[in-house]
């Protein structure tokens, strides 16, 4: 995995920012202001800390060697992720996916992002 491919995908996700609050040696995630994926950026493998419901998190563990308890973090709510060449892309992506709705799901209406509106054909913008 590579750097430069898992902070764009990061960012691609509705209102995600990333920021440095520990230090230049962790890349932290956000949406409105709650973490939701922080990033070992210099670990050889690339590692990644996503947030996972409790249940899950336990399986994926027993499941995946990639996946162990969050370093650093509440070892119920946390996994850490290897994103070594032999874990598929759509694995972890899917996580990093269940990671940000975790965290979506607990914001206030009025900070969860917006899905972008769909272009409707009488709209007077054009392409």
């Amino acid at each position: 995995m590579d750097l430069t491919r898992l902070r764009h995908f990061l960012l691609t996700l509705p209102g995600a920012t990333e920021d440095t609050p520990f230090g230049p040696e962790i890349l932290v995630y956000r949406i409105a202001g709650k973490m939701f994926a922080l990033v070992d950026w210099q670990a050889e493998p690339l590692t990644i800390n996503l947030k996972c419901e409790p249940e899950l998190a336990l399986l994926l563990r027993e499941i995946h060697p990639e996946v162990k308890p969050g370093w650093h973090m509440n070892k119920q709510h946390w996994n850490t992720v290897t994103l070594n060449s032999t874990l598929p892309d759509d694995l972890w992506q899917g996580w990093v996916h269940h990671s940000y709705e975790r965290v979506v799901a607990g914001l206030p209406k009025a900070k969860r992002p917006q899905a972008p509106r769909p272009l409707h054909p009488t709209d007077d913008q054009t392409l």
